[in-house]
This record gives structure tokens, C-alpha cells and sequence, in this order.
């Protein structure tokens, strides 16, 4: 088990597990209500990027945040198959479990993919959006700094072998200098090579081409996206995001033109870290 009495104050919720596919799913589950909100994380981060909105939210809504197999305190099975599918039914075998209905899905990067795969799977679940610097459609090209991470025999010595991915994540996903508190909270679950064995398999899953095990995946996500241009939708964006450009920006707008938006200019990847008290202040406006 992880040892998390240093970060204690930071994120002091009761863990929860669900055996999924003989393995140890973790999710926090806080608060109460009939309208939960459901807050996916994408990579290299784990439900601790969501621990103020969790404290916040949790006064007034039931609050669920999983950690993907593989990331945070889940287990964490190095001979698993990590694609969009699979942690796609994985989210579903807790929702279902958790029996939720009226969900509000939070979103950030990866977990957009994962998290819109389930909505389309259940769009009579949904209820809302919240969208954070992310995709859920594909993409033809990546920054340079990704593609580095997708290059075979480098990939697995930068994300796995060096722990360099995550390293360099705290160092450029946010603006702002994170504390080193906050850094060894993002850090905590991926001290070993074996690890950080999902982190390498999100980044080897990226489709860019109609070749790629999960493209049909991420084209049949992307072509259910219409699904909920009824729906109320929020899209809180931090504007110095190296990978989540505007472009990523404009392409959510498309989909839902009906969305409430806040342009935060001085906040990158990890918006939650840069400008955390405005994006409660204008989430807690959408809610109500």
C-alpha cells in the first residue's frame, strides 16, 4: 500500500475499492445527493488533481473520483491490456456498481476520452458536462514533446525506465510553481519502473492513424459527441496548455456551441493547480 500520511492534509478522503477484473479499482466517494458528480483524471496525474473540488463539491453533491487501473492508489497489473476500451468498461463496472444515474462527468485530458466513452455507451445517464483542457476526437499530430514519448524503445525509457514523463509534467503543466508538497502528491504513486507501466501504455494508445488498435474506438467516441449538444455544458480551459492548445479549445466549441465558457489566461494543463479557486467560483455558478 501506498503511504499517504505525508500528503494527509491535502487529500484526506476514505479510499474505496472495487474488484474489477480480479484487480483493485480505486475511487474516493464523498458526500451525498442525487445529481453525483464524476471526476476522471487523465495521465500521468490520479484523483488527488481533483482533491479541492472533491472537498468543495462534496458539501452539496456526491462526489466520486476513480483512479484508472493503473494510476494512483489502483492496482496496478504490468501484463494488462491499458486502452480506451478497457478503462472505458472499467469506469463502467464502478458506475454500474455505484448504481449512478444523473451524472455530471468532469473531464481532464485523457480522461475526456474515457469518460465521453462511457457517455456515449449511456448518454441517458448523463445529465451535464464539465470539461477541462482535454480531447475526445481524433487528431492527426502531436506536440513535439508527446511525440518524443510515442517513439518505440524511447517511450518506455522516458515514461517508465526514468520516471522523466511524470518529473517533467509537474515541471510544465502548470503555470504557477506547484509546492513540493503538491509535486510528491502528483509524484506518490509512481515511484518504480513497474508503476508507471499504465502512464506508458496511455501514451502507446494515442490513435493517429486508422492502423491503431483504438481508432475505431476514439472515431465511434467522436461521432457520439452530437449526443449532447442539448445538454448543459461547462468548458473551463487554462490557455498556456503546451498540448491542449486552442485548437482543442475550438474543436469542444464546435461540438457545443450551447457551452458556458472561462478562458483562463494564466493557467496551463493543470488549471486545477494555476487558477483552482476561479474554476470552482465558475463551476459552482454552473451547477446551480
Amino acid at each position: 500500500m501506498i503511504n499517504l500520511s505525508d500528503i494527509k492534509e491535502l487529500y484526506p478522503f476514505k479510499s474505496n475499492f472495487l474488484k474489477v477484473k480480479g484487480y483493485r479499482y480505486h475511487y474516493i466517494d464523498e458526500g451525498q445527493g442525487d445529481q453525483p458528480m464524476l471526476m476522471i483524471h487523465g495521465n500521468p496525474t490520479w484523483s488527488f488533481m481533483y482533491r479541492d473540488l472533491i472537498t468543495e463539491f462534496s458539501r452539496d453533491f456526491r462526489v466520486i473520483a476513480p483512479d484508472h487501473l493503473g494510476c494512483g492508489l489502483s492496482e496496478k497489473p504490468l501484463d494488462f491490456q491499458y486502452r480506451i476500451e478497457t478503462h472505458i468498461d472499467n469506469l463502467e463496472s464502478l458506475i454500474f456498481s455505484l448504481n449512478l444515474r444523473n451524472i455530471t462527468l468532469v473531464l481532464h485530458d485523457s480522461g475526456a476520452t474515457i469518460g465521453m466513452g462511457f457517455a456515449v455507451r449511456h448518454p441517458e445517464m448523463i445529465s451535464r458536462l464539465i470539461i477541462l483542457n482535454s480531447a475526445a476526437f481524433s487528431v492527426e499530430w502531436l506536440p513535439f514533446r508527446l511525440a518524443l514519448c510515442k517513439i518505440p524503445w524511447l517511450d518506455d525509457k522516458i515514461i517508465r525506465r526514468s520516471g522523466l514523463f511524470v518529473w517533467a509534467s509537474n515541471l510544465i503543466n502548470s503555470v504557477k510553481n506547484m509546492s513540493p508538497m503538491v509535486k510528491k502528491g502528483y509524484k506518490l504513486p509512481y515511484q518504480s519502473s513497474d508503476d508507471r507501466i499504465a502512464l506508458l501504455r496511455f501514451v502507446q494508445d494515442i490513435p493517429l492513424d486508422p492502423e491503431h488498435i483504438s481508432y475505431e474506438v476514439l472515431l465511434e467516441i467522436e461521432h457520439g459527441l452530437w449526443m449532447f449538444r442539448e445538454m448543459p455544458v461547462c468548458i473551463v480551459w487554462g490557455m498556456r496548455d503546451w498540448l491542449y492548445s486552442h485548437r482543442y479549445l475550438m474543436r469542444w466549441k464546435l461540438y457545443y456551441p450551447q457551452a458556458e465558457v472561462l478562458e483562463l489566461d494564466n493557467a496551463g494543463q493543470y488549471l486545477l493547480e494555476d487558477e483552482g479557486q476561479e474554476t470552482i467560483k465558475f463551476i459552482r455558478h454552473f451547477m446551480k
